[in-house]
């Protein structure tokens, strides 16, 4: 494929991920590549990786990249769902990359060993605060994880030290009815041993009181939230560990 058939194929996508595609970089709503150091990715070489809630599978060719061995790419609320995105952006990429990641459409309350096995390392990054339940999907989660499994999300009442969420019942996050809850890390951490990880690691500080402050007004006038909210909600990483990792 040359360059120019791939930009205009490229142009034709909505792409939340902002990715190069051998020299065509596309118009995501999310820069991939600086997210990719909060997020603190063991060594992947030769290792099995599992991302759940791929869309455009920036992270799933990330960890080919970094020299995993296989990489096996889900999604249903982006490529199937009720979510705006669609599986046209992972196929191009897939195509122009020359990648061998495997692909397949579940939903994450589908997930099991007998389905799609167990996985050294898995990514689950923006999917926690769109499901409805959030313990049970950890538990589907936690079944076909063997080792670390890298959770990044949406949370609500950082500043809380006791674990707690908060509920969205509408659109009261980010203007997006598909958000539904905010943990905060204590709540992450509580979840995520309580489901059978042996061990858990913050991989994000709570940022400053005026970073928040600065950051809830921005939200207030573009109408993405309200001063309140914004101000008591981040984004955070957890990692989770096995016993014997």
């Amino acid at each position: 494929m040359n360059q120019a058939d791939l930009r205009a194929r490229a142009a034709a996508i909505r792409w939340f991920h902002r990715m190069d595609l051998a020299g065509v970089v596309t118009d995501g709503l999310t820069d991939c590549a600086r997210v990719l150091p909060t997020l603190h990715l063991p060594d992947l070489t030769g290792r099995t990786v599992l991302d759940i809630g791929a869309w455009d599978g920036f992270y799933s060719f990330e960890a080919e990249r970094r020299g995993a061995a296989r990489v096996l790419a889900t999604d249903w609320f982006s490529w199937g769902g009720p979510g705006w995105g669609t599986r046209a952006g992972f196929d191009l990429a897939h195509e122009a990359l020359g990648s061998r990641v495997e692909s397949l459409e579940i939903d994450v309350m589908d997930l099991s060993p007998e389905r799609v096995g167990q996985f050294d390392v898995v990514f689950f990054m923006g999917v926690l605060y769109h499901l409805r339940d959030p313990l049970l999907a950890l538990e589907r989660v936690s079944a076909v994880t063997r080792g670390c499994l890298i959770v990044e999300t949406v949370a609500d009442l950082v500043t809380y030290r006791r674990p707690a969420m908060v509920f969205y019942p509408g659109s009261e996050l980010n203007r997006d009815s598909t958000n539904w809850w905010g943990p905060n890390v204590p709540a992450i951490e509580a979840m995520l041993r309580t489901v059978g990880f042996a061990r858990t690691m913050p991989m994000t500080r709570t940022h400053s009181r005026p970073y928040r402050a600065l950051r809830a007004v921005y939200h207030a006038v573009r109408g993405i939230s309200t001063v309140a909210d914004s101000y008591r909600q981040d984004r955070v990483v957890v990692h989770g560990f096995k016993a014997g990792t």
